[in-house]
């Protein structure tokens, strides 16, 4: 068994409010969610208004399916229109 986890620091420019950050990350892991069946919680500056980090987690009986779905993660993640990433880091237990 494989767990494998991607953990990005994102940039999110023009968030006025908590609210209005709340809402990006929201969406942002309910795709995540949804698309990859991951799953996906806001680890760190939950109080910063245009920074985020974001970890997503799967488990899976091949590490190379856990890479996959964690790779294209990352990818739809780098194509977020309203995120930009400034680290990201991958790690397989």
């Amino acid at each position: 068994m494989t767990v494998g986890l991607v953990v990005w620091e994102l940039h999110i420019p023009g968030c006025a409010s908590l609210k209005e950050k709340r809402s990006v990350v929201k969406g942002l892991k309910d795709r995540l969610h949804a698309r990859f069946n991951v799953s996906a919680a806001e680890t760190a500056h939950q109080d910063l208004l245009q920074r985020a980090e974001i970890a997503v987690c799967v488990v899976s009986e091949d590490r190379r399916h856990a890479q996959s779905v964690l790779s294209s993660a990352d990818r739809m993640v780098a194509e977020e229109g309203r995120a930009r990433i400034i680290d990201s880091y991958t790690t397989f237990y």
